[in-house]
């Protein structure tokens, strides 16, 4: 329920594939009331979009007309509506405004649109991430490279306040895919033991991976060999395997953009946030921390003001 006489001017939706988070904001993007649970893209394909928003807005007491903006995969071809991707190069001030409304809603609720990158040798897409980006407070001028840690990590160059161009690297993926279905399964324990930022092991993975530039496929293999050989605990085997793609992440990352050469922001919250703020200190990169949470209210509350749903001077439109 909101948590303030103040009342709410939007609400503002980060909707994934597995889970959903709703915040009540108001003018100023303050928040007055938080919800989170498992209604992302799966369930409400089933359940029904509207009727899953409609019931976390209800448990927390927002106004029957109370605007909604929403970010990720509802966006998406399989979700709510597809929100058309934005081609880069592009400011991201252009990007958040061309949200896509719902049709045949009470209320005005509105998508960010996902953005694309149409290279030959290089395609590539994001829906939220966007968002995020406009969150993180980055200057107006000058060029930035960020990095947003996650299943799919992106890597994305900014000038002048304009995405230039990003990358994917599956490492999230890849790590859940080797531990359940590759011999390193047997090595790693079924599930694989959370890893922590301060693990001998996960340092000294990273640094193998970042002395060899991202070239981590040959090592992949030493961490059964570890397990057989040197008694590797499946604690320490995850936490090997954790820092070799980690560390492979940032390495590649640094070769395409050159990442000791420009200032680097790092978008991330809680232990994941803690793992890559590790690596990018092994790798000698300088860089600034941004929360995750907090980045994408503030995308939110941006994209909801270039939307004309919130005034940009704070006042409810």
């Amino acid at each position: 329920m909101i948590s303030s006489s103040k009342a709410p001017s939007v609400a503002a939706v980060d909707w994934g594939t597995t889970r959903m988070r709703v915040w009540l904001l108001d003018g100023a993007g303050k928040v007055l009331a938080e919800r989170r649970g498992d209604d992302g893209l799966i369930t409400a394909q089933a359940k029904g979009f509207s009727s899953v928003l409609e019931g976390h807005l209800a448990a927390m007491g927002a106004p029957e007309a109370l605007p909604v903006i929403i970010c990720g995969m509802a966006g998406s071809r399989q979700g709510w509506l597809e929100a058309p991707y934005v081609s880069v190069p592009a400011p991201i001030g252009a990007i958040l405004a061309g949200a896509a409304r719902i049709p045949g809603q009470r209320r005005d609720i509105r998508i960010v649109p996902g953005l694309a990158q149409r290279l030959a040798d290089a395609p590539d897409v994001m829906r939220g991430e966007e968002t995020q980006l406009a969150g993180a407070g980055l200057p107006a001028q000058g060029r930035h490279l960020v990095c947003m840690p996650g299943t799919h990590s992106k890597w994305v160059l900014v000038e002048d306040g304009s995405i230039a161009g990003f990358g994917t690297w599956p490492t999230g993926e890849l790590f859940s895919v080797l531990a359940a279905h590759s011999i390193l399964r047997h090595s790693l324990g079924e599930p694989p033991q959370p890893v922590a930022a301060e693990s001998p092991f996960f340092r000294d993975w990273c640094l193998k991976a970042l002395a060899e530039g991202g070239d981590i496929v040959s090592r992949l293999f030493s961490i059964r060999a570890a397990s057989l050989l040197q008694d590797l605990k499946p604690e320490d085997a995850a936490a090997s395997l954790s820092g070799l793609l980690i560390g492979g992440e940032i390495a590649s990352a640094n070769s395409r953009y050159g990442a000791s050469a420009v200032p680097v922001v790092l978008i991330a919250s809680g232990a994941l946030g803690r793992l890559y703020a590790e690596a990018l200190g092994l790798a000698g990169l300088a860089f600034r921390a941004v929360d995750a949470d907090e980045a994408v209210r503030a995308g939110l509350a941006e994209a909801a003001r270039e939307n004309g749903m919130i005034a940009k001077n704070g006042v409810a439109a």
